[in-house]
């Protein structure tokens, strides 16, 4: 199957190079990334890191982008509520829409559209469009997984293939930058909108943050379907956060129900600095998220939180790599799915401790709820430690609801269909419960009261 894919993308880029901006990412390294695919393949099931993901309807899927006059008309009553005191922007399978976006101040924090050309840059003093000249960021080269021959050759090896992908076709992209000491806790928000049937054309979006030294951000990255729920999306996300800044990065997975979703995000953290980031995975028929976060200066730390509901035959996978390369730094990996139904919900969370990051302290907890006969948990913790002086601990489990617990609930007059969604519910609200914004939590949480088809008793507590 891969090779015939590969000779397939590199077909259709042939066919649509020519609308390929240049700005966005270079011909050189769309070139480049189309000889990686054609020798080493996209993955495939033998590949161990994804062998739980449902890759079958890409045989059938489209890989070129969508020409910009053909984009569908997207109205902003299609849209979901936007979060108060944060920014909107909006990319419709993948190019900037600025009828439907609106920029706000916010603390010299600014963001780009890579694709477009002679318009000014949304900030603190920008007008409603939000637009900006393609600067700095996506278009001088990140996020770009084969800028080295190390990132090459990680790329090759299968988990960073689909970012190459995005490399080949993207058509456009969102920047944020946020300057030294920046303080941003509510700032933006991107919204990324596919409205085009996966047999026609792919959706690539591209994001990049960029924070500079004790700067802090609050950013919320949402993925819908609209239109039409059988999209194709591959999304790239690259995370470079400075010396002493702090990052909250909210995702949230809400593809159509026939949608096809992969991402690939990559993060640096320097010295003293703190990425949080928070996924949650309620969409699609297939899902897959990869997560590359190096702790490269002393002091960093990283917090990868991920809440996924799947049900009918959704399958939703995800492999997360922490690598500790500095001194004492510190990560914590939380899992906490729910696979109803003939869903499968898989997590693969890896944890290096690379030579020189003595005083590591590393947390792994993945938790897996069976809610129907014949759903299947895939959950793995794995760990990597090449020098001493460490405090690492890791734990999974898979298992169906506690008999006791229920017991313990339906003893007190509690109907048995609403004490099953009671437990399920704070199942998942271990890691909800994290989220520092009180509207977008409400807001997830009534997407996965609806997603677990909660009744309307238990819907009231919202």
């Amino acid at each position: 199957m891969s090779a015939v894919l590969s000779e397939r993308i590199v077909e259709e880029h042939a066919a649509a190079a020519s609308g390929l901006p240049s700005s966005v990412v270079s011909a050189e390294r769309r070139t480049r990334a189309l000889e990686i695919l054609r020798t080493s393949g996209l993955p495939t099931a033998r590949d161990d890191n994804w062998k739980y993901a449902n890759l079958r309807a890409l045989e059938k899927n489209s890989f070129r982008s969508l020409a910009t006059e053909s984009r569908r008309k997207v109205a902003p009553s299609d849209l979901p509520p936007a979060i108060a005191g944060y920014a909107r922007y909006v990319f419709v399978d993948g190019a900037f829409a600025p009828e439907l976006s609106a920029a706000a101040a916010h603390a010299g924090v600014t963001v780009k559209a890579v694709a477009s050309s002679g318009a000014q840059s949304g900030n603190a003093a920008s007008d409603r469009s939000g637009s900006a000249s393609a600067g700095a960021g996506l278009r001088s080269g990140a996020p770009s997984v084969v800028g080295t021959a190390a990132d090459a050759g990680a790329a090759a090896r299968g988990d960073e293939r689909f970012a190459l992908l995005n490399e080949a076709f993207a058509v456009d992209g969102a920047v944020v930058h946020a300057p030294k000491g920046a303080d941003c806790a509510a700032c933006v928000e991107i919204l990324f909108v596919a409205t085009e049937a996966a047999q026609s054309a792919a959706s690539y979006p591209r994001l990049e943050l960029q924070v500079e030294a004790n700067a802090r951000v609050g950013l919320i990255e949402r993925h819908v379907s609209v239109g039409n729920d059988a999209n194709f999306v591959n999304g790239v996300v690259q995370v470079n956060i400075a010396a002493g800044a702090q990052v909250d990065h909210y995702r949230l997975q809400q593809s159509g129900a026939h949608a096809t979703w992969f991402d690939t995000l990559t993060a640096t953290v320097e010295k003293d600095a703190r990425y949080c980031m928070q996924f949650v995975s309620v969409g699609a028929l297939s899902a897959r998220t990869t997560s590359r976060v190096q702790l490269v200066g002393p002091g960093a730390e990283a917090a990868v939180h991920v809440v996924s509901l799947a049900d009918g035959q959704q399958v939703h996978d995800g492999f997360a790599l922490i690598e500790h390369v500095a001194a004492n730094t510190k990560s914590e990996t939380t899992l906490r799915g729910i696979a109803a139904g003939r869903a499968r919900v898989a997590f693969n969370s890896k944890v290096v401790v690379r030579e020189h990051a003595k005083g590591t302290d590393s947390k792994q907890s993945l938790r897996g709820l069976l809610a129907g006969t014949q759903a299947e948990i895939d959950v793995r913790p794995q760990l990597e430690i090449y020098t001493d002086d460490v405090r690492c601990n890791h734990g999974a489990t898979a298992g169906k609801l506690d008999d006791n617990m229920l017991f313990y609930l339906l003893s007190r007059g509690i109907e048995k269909d609403i004490a099953l969604q009671l437990l399920k519910w704070a199942f998942l609200e271990d890691v909800v419960s994290r989220i520092a914004v009180p509207e977008l939590r409400k807001h997830i949480e009534q997407v996965l009261a609806g997603q677990m088809k909660e009744t309307a008793a238990l819907k009231e507590l919202l």
